[in-house]
């Protein structure tokens, strides 16, 4: 029973690596990134907005459950992995691998060559940063809702994934989930992290 377990241990390492680490899939290492020309070309046109419109997002870290509503209607529920130390509290500086908590606002877009899409959220919001200048830190940024890295492209890693905590403070979802998303939030929506 010891050895399978340390057998199962050992190829889930290999598996999967945190963000910026050379990712390995089922023992096959993937230097390629992601493609962003097409990407690129419908997000600077406005085309990739599809369907309806989600106006609000609610996360919950301790259920790793995010909700996307449209008109107070839930439209989605997405499972999703939190920084490293996502579920030791709060974010509270820059290098904390925390996955913060408060109010934000979605407010860019980015096609990410490493890690699928993203939806980058407005934090530090103004109590994140009153709070780490209490402390004399900085709070850290770039905080995003975001893909998988590239080994995991077509989702078939994502029980592995969504069962870690793997990002540097980031909410990462499945690539399928953040199609949805990609397609329905513009910036401006709100998303409201809980613990």
């Amino acid at each position: 029973m010891k050895i399978k377990l340390l057998i199962v241990s050992a190829i889930g390492v290999l598996l999967f690596t945190a963000c910026g680490e050379q990712p390995v899939a089922y023992g096959k290492i993937d230097n390629t990134p992601y493609a962003t020309k097409e990407c690129l070309k419908e997000l600077s046109r406005g085309t990739e907005l599809k369907g309806p419109s989600i106006d609000k997002i609610v996360a919950y870290k301790k259920k790793r459950t995010m909700y996307a509503y449209a008109n107070g209607e839930l439209m989605y529920e997405f499972r999703f992995s939190l920084g490293k130390n996502g579920d030791k509290g709060n974010k509270v500086r820059a290098g904390d691998y925390r996955t913060p908590e408060g109010s934000y606002k979605i407010v860019r877009k980015k096609c990410d060559n490493r890690l699928y899409k993203s939806l980058m959220i407005s934090y530090p919001n103004a109590k994140d940063k009153a709070r780490a200048a209490k402390r004399g830190v900085s709070p850290g940024g770039y905080i995003t809702i975001h893909g998988q890295p590239k080994w995991n492209a077509n989702g078939n890693g994502d029980d592995y994934t969504l069962s870690q905590d793997w990002t540097e403070g980031c909410l990462a979802v499945p690539n399928a989930a953040m199609d949805k998303l990609w397609q329905a939030v513009d910036n401006g929506v709100q998303i409201d992290i809980h613990a």
